[in-house]
């Protein structure tokens, strides 16, 4: 049975982000989506995910957070 690449947790991701300033952990070997830039190189699912975590602090959209003034 095949493993979803998505939820592999020995697999090989990078971290892209959008200019909505949101993030996604993306496995490696799957084509990146358009709209969506390469911030953080290849590293093991946990690596990833603290990088997610310490960069990624505002969840809210760039666009929302300037709609409040903020």
């Amino acid at each position: 049975m095949a493993t979803n690449p998505f939820e592999d947790p020995e697999g090989r991701y990078v971290v892209l982000a959008n200019d909505e300033g949101q993030h996604s952990l993306w496995p490696v070997g799957i084509q990146q989506p358009a709209g969506w830039t390469l911030v953080r190189d290849e590293g093991t699912k946990q690596e990833c995910a603290e990088y997610i975590e310490a960069n990624w602090t505002d969840l809210r959209p760039k666009s929302a957070v300037a709609a409040m003034g903020g």
